[in-house]
């Protein structure tokens, strides 16, 4: 790899460091200012305030089980039942089970997303790069 380009590699591994960086600080402050206001702490209000996408709210670690962990405290606990609702209680929890896997489905389909849209974006870059450098962007067909 020549120096220049180096360099600018190096440079837009900057940009895109200082980019997220911007983007945690703030995610952070719109959690800290939702908490402070007393309203719910989800992807989806923390996606508002702050101006970042859900998968980044899902694809950073720290800031995902911090709202995890936040709306899991919002949430009321349901009282217990009597003891007479016996088939009640199972049906209930199956719900909540599922319910749960739902979620973590449409967590993890949402991160999926996002890697293939950033692994389709790197592979545009490269096509249009190998054009520039005047190679045959289109693969070969012949056995």
């Amino acid at each position: 790899m020549t120096g220049s380009r180096q360099r600018r590699t190096d440079t837009l591994r900057q940009a895109a460091r200082r980019k997220s960086e911007a983007k945690t600080k703030a995610a952070e402050a719109a959690i800290r200012a939702l908490v402070k206001r007393g309203e719910p702490t989800t992807f989806q209000s923390v996606q508002r305030e702050a101006g970042v996408s859900h998968a980044f709210l899902y694809g950073n670690a720290d800031l995902r089980g911090r709202i995890e962990r936040l709306r899991g405290q919002a949430r009321p606990k349901p009282s217990p039942p009597d003891g007479a609702g016996g088939d009640n209680t199972i049906i209930q929890a199956l719900t909540s089970q599922i319910t749960h896997l739902k979620k973590q489905h449409r967590d993890k389909n949402a991160a999926l997303r996002a890697a293939l849209e950033q692994a389709h974006g790197e592979n545009l870059e490269l096509r249009r790069e190998l054009a520039r450098l005047g190679g045959n962007p289109q693969p070969s067909t012949k056995s």
